[in-house]
């Protein structure tokens, strides 16, 4: 059976840069927290904190900073 190529579609097609070790802990501790059924933000604010990845400044998560980061990766 033939592969199917076209469209092409990468899952790292609009990436600009590689990802840093703290973003890629980050996206280890966000799979995680949805893999054990965080799926709201407070339950996801709430699993990153018991995590051991903290926001880049050293404090806690919180709602906002989180959305925030999520917004200035994404853009």
């Amino acid at each position: 059976m033939a592969t199917y190529t076209f469209p092409y579609l990468s899952p790292h097609q609009s990436r600009q840069r590689e990802p840093t070790e703290w973003e890629l802990s980050l996206a280890d501790a966000i799979e995680g927290a949805f893999a054990k059924g965080a799926h709201e933000l407070d339950a996801l604010v709430a699993a990153l904190n018991a995590s051991r990845v903290r926001p880049q400044d050293g404090g806690k998560w919180t709602s906002e900073n989180f959305t925030a980061l999520m917004r200035d990766l994404g853009g």
